[in-house]
């Protein structure tokens, strides 16, 4: 990467390229430079990318295929196989033309919805819905238009016309059960119970204005959208061409994605939410600086906002959110100037200290329990998280060792790191994690384009943990995640457990913030583009790209036969290997082998993974389903037998364990001030008591435990 920037810096851009100073047109060049130079597999931008291109935008664009007609698909198909010559001369006519087509058609679509919503809809009517969008041909004419949108609005409104339904059946009953008089009061209209018995054509127009509310606020939000809003999703149907993680992120995205990586932000410890013109206060996050004032409040509409050396307050009431954002973010330890109107209408004017917020479902966390009398540790690390400005501070790696340590002190026989649901991270920090388990050795394979390939080691002798290890993974463990399984496999170091396989990414990206790149910038900022340059492989030599990391002890969950990996998504790499390098398993007396064996044997005999598996293929057939009756009596049928095949799987959310997850003493010292964190903690130890695969790990330590004893006595009786 760094013989890549220095190409760049060599190759600096500036905004006199351009006479009109068009920061689009620059974009493009920058982005186009940077692939074609610095992408792990490169494309040749030709007529085939070009068709590529232009599928995926017209689909990203509208993909219900309820703005463009025909006629537009048939002027934009002109351009189909001009795309790649456009970019190359940063000509932004295909774009301009669908844009300004996109948002006329957008602005004519608002009537038709409103419209269609005037009119009640008759559910009585044999008719069917496909929610197979792809197969749709574009409409024709504006009749046809205003009939696909009837179609698709009576379809939000049946499902809005049955919740209605359920829920006054469900005050009848209630108000069965009620005395005259408590029936009287309920019954009242100026009661807000809620309770009071409507007509069906009641209901039906109940329903049409709820799904007249989620379009305003949907067309609220397209609204709040900019030019530079749709520019992004262009050119990322052009980066998402070279593979599926390569990204543009807008100013706004990239922040976004540092807070996401990093876990922490500078700010106020507040999520916000948009409705309609209004800003509201959404959340307050625990430990943040709005958190530990104890004055702002959940449903607090935020109406100006002053900085502290400003003498004019900003009126945020129509305002896009990410600008309101910006204007509340700033530097730690700066005051920012709010002023509310509270949830009872009063108006007051607040001023927060802003500080380090830092998001604590990103960190990792972990339990203790005891099973048969001895101790096991739980980690979950939901991310390897970094900040990729300061590695030294708080990052996945030493967070691990930090909770190992500490439940050492409480006598950790046994550890699982469950990395379900893991969408990787940092690779430096997925290195210095396994570092953790092992004495020193490789762990992982990266391969740049035309250079020779970089075998990244543990160099660090010291090991953390040397205790039996298993580790979770399923079908969304994925990239630093696949490293670490993959590597505590092939050392034999760690037993996995889960899916088939893993989600199957084995690519690097790095992150690059295009305005290194350009001089003399006067154009705002110019965002960053995340781009594969590297693959990375097993020290056995195989890639995880597609393939996965296959568990050795494969159980069913609710994701086995949904299309969700890398493979299932468009244009990834392919698979390959290359030469395997040199390292020593692991030898401790554990015996892999056996317990691997009894672990299937008892995942063969269980009941509750039994109809986890049934449970799995009825999703996928749910899934599958795109035709859906527009008759009430019809529509209900199906519900009803959905909902009659559903309860066959009840007992999969009944099952309970007999283990017990704790806190550790640190934790529950911080709960004592705390509540959130509390209410947090035991729903996930409430979640851990319940979960078959946690119950499972915990069996394969013990089993590992007991074999490492034998196998010990062994040793020293031959010895």
């Amino acid at each position: 990467m760094l013989t890549l920037l220095l190409a760049f810096a060599s190759c600096s851009f500036t905004t006199k390229t351009f006479e009109d100073n068009d920061k689009d047109k620059l974009l493009i060049q920058l982005i186009t430079y940077v692939l074609e130079q610095g992408h792990f597999d490169p494309k040749d931008m030709d007529n085939s990318f070009s068709e590529g291109v232009f599928e995926d935008y017209i689909i990203q664009l509208d993909p219900f295929k309820r703005y463009f007609l025909e006629s537009d698909i048939k002027e934009f198909e002109k351009y189909k196989l001009e795309i790649d010559d456009q970019l190359m001369n940063y000509d932004l006519t295909f774009f301009n033309i669908t844009h300004e087509r996109l948002l006329q058609r957008i602005e004519e679509s608002k009537s038709i919805y409103k419209d269609v919503l005037l009119q009640p809809f008759d559910f009585s009517i044999d008719e069917q819905f496909n929610t197979d969008y792809e197969a749709l041909e574009y409409v024709k004419n504006n009749k046809q238009l205003k009939e696909r949108w009837r179609k698709q609005l009576k379809f939000s409104c049946i499902a809005n016309y049955h919740d209605l339904q359920e829920e006054q059946e469900q005050n009848q009953e209630n108000l069965s059960k009620m005395t005259a008089a408590e029936r009287e009061k309920a019954l009242n209209p100026d009661n807000e119970s809620n309770m009071v018995v409507k007509s069906d054509t009641e209901l039906e127009e109940e329903a049409r204005q709820a799904t007249l509310r989620s379009l305003d606020e949907l067309y609220d939000f397209i609204d709040d959208r900019q030019r530079k809003d749709w520019f992004s999703v262009y050119i990322n149907a052009v980066v998402e061409e070279f593979d599926p993680h390569t990204f543009y992120f807008a100013p706004e995205d990239k922040d976004r994605f540092d807070v996401a990586m990093s876990g922490n932000y500078k700010g106020i410890g507040a999520r916000l939410q948009k409705r309609m013109d209004n800003i509201y206060v959404n959340e307050i996050i625990s430990g943040g600086p709005a958190w530990r004032q104890n004055e702002l409040e959940v449903g607090d509409q935020i109406l100006k906002v002053r900085q502290e050396d400003e003498a004019e307050a900003i009126s945020i009431v129509g305002m896009r959110l990410d600008d309101a954002v910006k204007l509340i973010k700033g530097a730690e330890g700066t005051n920012v100037i709010l002023t509310l109107k509270k949830v009872d209408g009063t108006i007051e004017d607040l001023t927060i200290t802003r500080d380090v917020v830092e998001l604590e479902e990103t960190y990792a966390k972990s339990s203790i329990v005891e099973k048969e009398g001895k101790t096991y540790g739980v980690i979950n690390l939901p991310k390897f998280y970094v900040d990729f400005n300061d590695y030294n501070s708080r990052n996945a790696a030493s967070d691990i060792k930090l909770e190992i340590e500490r439940l050492k002190k409480e006598g950790m026989e046994g550890l699982v790191l469950d990395l379900r649901n893991n969408g990787g991270g940092s690779l430096k920090t997925v290195v210095d994690m396994a570092g953790l388990f092992i004495k020193e050795g490789p762990v992982v394979q990266v391969r740049t384009t035309g250079e020779p390939k970089e075998i990244l080691r543990d160099k660090d002798k010291s090991i953390v943990w040397d205790g039996p290890l298993v580790i979770l993974v399923n079908e969304l463990s994925a990239s630093a995640s696949e490293i670490l399984a993959a590597a505590m496999q092939d050392y034999k170091r760690a037993i996995v457990i889960g899916s088939k396989q893993t989600y199957g990414k084995g690519t690097v990206q790095n992150v690059l913030d295009l305005n290194r790149m350009v001089r003399n910038n006067t154009n705002g900022d110019m965002g960053a583009l995340k781009f594969t340059t590297q693959k990375f492989y097993r020290i056995n030599g195989g890639s995880t790209q597609l393939e996965g990391v296959k568990s050795d002890v494969i159980v069913p969950d609710r994701y086995s036969y949904i299309d969700i990996g890398e493979k299932d998504q468009e244009n990834p790499l392919p698979w390959d290997q290359i030469e395997a390098v040199n390292y020593d398993l692991w030898t401790n007396y554990f015996d892999y082998e056996t317990t691997i064996k009894k672990s299937k044997e008892r995942m063969d005999s269980s009941e509750q993974l039994r109809l986890i598996d049934e449970n799995a293929k009825w999703i996928k057939t749910i899934r599958d389903r795109n035709e859906y009756s527009l008759n009430y009596d019809s529509y209900k049928n199906r519900l009803e037998l959905n909902e009659e095949e559903a309860r066959r799987f009840e007992k999969i959310s009944d099952y309970k364990s007999n283990l017990t997850f704790n806190s550790l003493p640190y934790e529950i010292n911080l709960m004592e001030k705390d509540s959130v964190l509390k209410e947090k903690r035991e729903r996930w130890h409430q979640s851990l008591s319940k979960d078959v695969y946690m119950e499972e790990a915990l069996n394969v330590l013990n089993d590992l435990k007991m074999t490492y004893g034998v196998k010990t006595k062994v040793a020293v009786i031959k010895d």
